[in-house]
């Protein structure tokens, strides 16, 4: 199964009665096809109203041109025999930035004429034949002309990009032979290369409302320690966070994770992360020790420089500059190991001042795991080398590569193992058992306008996709995925999460 990253210009290259139209209609949908014949019989006669055709290629060009503009997969189904105009194509395609492929129909001719012979409105024989004959001095030229790829008409499925890079990797992986040798989790984490997945439970739309949400989040977090995930993680804001609207429904974190302490038995439970700004740093740190010594030493502990100004503003609280924040957050860092461990030192930072660092009970760990947000390469970064137990970050695997490069060169300045490090990453997960469920899930969830920016975000992909995906990022140096389900209230999506943590062992 070829996988092509959304958005894709596919140009079909073949003669008539190759099989082009057909192909496409079987792999795409109707509206990401633009042909040439249904154009003519748009403005025409009938498809075969060759006096349109000047007029159903200038409009397709403007077709083609309007999509890529909007970012849509893209088939154009023409003979796709003239020279100029794939390569306008091309450069279309370069120009927004989109990989443009090309798809050879190498039928062979007696094959051709055959189908030919049984339509109803035939290609003339003459015609045909210059056809294959152009199309033979085409495919000689076709692999030189700066597609992207140029593939056989083999089945395909437009998926997002993270996976289409993800295929495309492995299988060159898999021609090496190499199929282990560049998973870097293997030599960063302590757990024997076992990439780490959590759930993180951010949006609360229960079908019954607040009156359901209690048992039902029970209910979520035991099948996902039944599914096999080894973390549980909340966000810490108090009203929703865009793209959602703000009056939709959304849990303090300190009170849902010692609920969620109490619902579940042996994964580890976090905030992905506390915002140094919501609470006195004391406070966190008791609320930290209490969730540890009650999940029976089960608690991390997330941290971050905070964002939301609009959240600080409607609460009524102080929205520091970004320098402030940031001061915050190192003192935090290097105050509560001091609230945790032993004695009680006073601690006197640059915005924090602690006469005593009270807290007892204790936690049950000797050191909570201290995990901060966000990928800054210049401050967020240097901070989890000097003082965090864990980073965690965005994006595709390029990115996460270099991230994490730029962690260990301030490891390295600092004179910290990088292994100490977890390198843990956040994604949104659409997650379906097959290309049949997920265009049905797809379709189901995907917003009226926007639907290009709502699947980067989802990534939607069945468990095959998203196991690639995940595999990519451990390769690019992360240990621990977690995971925000789309469907986790409405769906079966805990249950294609089992499968992916199954598959991913």
């Amino acid at each position: 199964m070829l996988r092509l990253a959304d958005p894709t210009l596919v140009v079909l290259v073949g003669p008539s009665a190759s099989g082009k139209s057909a192909w496409a209609a079987e792999h795409f949908g109707p509206d990401q096809v633009v042909s040439s014949d249904r154009l003519r019989a748009l403005i025409g006669e009938s498809e075969h109203d060759l006096s349109a055709s000047a007029d159903a290629f200038e409009l397709l060009e403007r077709v083609v041109a309007t999509r890529l503009g909007r970012r849509l997969t893209t088939v154009v189904d023409t003979l796709g025999l003239e020279t100029a105009r794939r390569r306008g194509w091309l450069d279309l395609a370069t120009r927004h930035r989109i990989p443009c492929v090309a798809v050879a129909f190498d039928t062979p001719a007696a094959e051709c004429r055959r189908r030919n012979a049984t339509r109803h409105h035939r290609v003339p024989q003459a015609v045909l034949a210059q056809q294959l004959r152009t199309y033979a001095a085409v495919r000689e030229e076709l692999d030189h002309e700066g597609f992207a790829e140029v593939l056989h008409p083999l089945p395909v499925r437009v998926v997002p990009p993270a996976v289409a890079e993800a295929a495309r990797a492995t299988a060159v992986r898999d021609a090496r032979g190499d199929v282990q040798g560049d998973v870097r989790g293997d030599v960063r984490g302590d757990d024997g290369g076992r990439l780490r997945i959590g759930l993180q439970v951010s949006a609360f739309d229960v079908p019954g409302g607040a009156a359901d949400l209690g048992p039902r989040l029970a209910d979520v977090a035991a099948a996902a320690e039944q599914a096999g995930v080894d973390s549980i993680w909340v966000m810490d804001h108090f009203r929703q966070i865009p793209p959602r609207r703000p009056w939709e429904d959304v849990l303090e974190a300190t009170t849902t994770l010692g609920y969620l302490a109490a619902a579940t038995s042996r994964v580890s439970l976090g905030c992905l992360v506390h915002g140094v700004t919501y609470r006195n740093v004391g406070l966190l740190g008791k609320a930290v020790a209490t969730l540890d010594v009650l999940s029976g030493g089960r608690a991390r502990c997330g941290l971050g420089a905070a964002w939301h100004e609009a959240e600080h503003r409607a609460y009524g609280w102080e929205f520091p500059s970004t320098a402030e924040r940031f001061a915050l957050l190192e003192d935090a860092l290097r105050v509560l190991p001091l609230l945790w461990g032993p004695g009680s030192p006073a601690y006197e930072g640059k915005l924090i001042s602690l006469p005593e660092t009270v807290c007892y009970p204790r936690p049950l760990q000797e050191r909570v795991p201290v995990l901060v947000g966000g990928s800054g390469e210049r401050r967020t970064l240097r901070l989890v080398a000097e003082l965090a137990d864990a980073c965690n970050l965005f994006g595709r695997p390029d990115v996460v590569r270099r991230k994490v490069t730029v962690l260990e060169e301030h490891c390295a300045e600092v004179g910290r193992d990088p292994g100490e490090v977890e390198v843990t990453h956040l994604s949104t997960a659409l997650v379906a058992a097959d290309p049949r469920d997920l265009a049905a899930e797809v379709e189901r969830r995907r917003p009226v306008r926007g639907h290009a920016a709502w699947a980067a975000r989802v990534n939607p992909g069945t468990v095959e996709d998203q196991v690639l995906r995940l595999r990519a990022l451990q390769r690019a140096g992360v240990q621990h995925a977690i995971l925000s389900l789309v469907g986790l209230w409405d769906g079966p999506a805990l249950d294609r999460l089992g499968e992916v943590v199954a598959a991913l062992r």
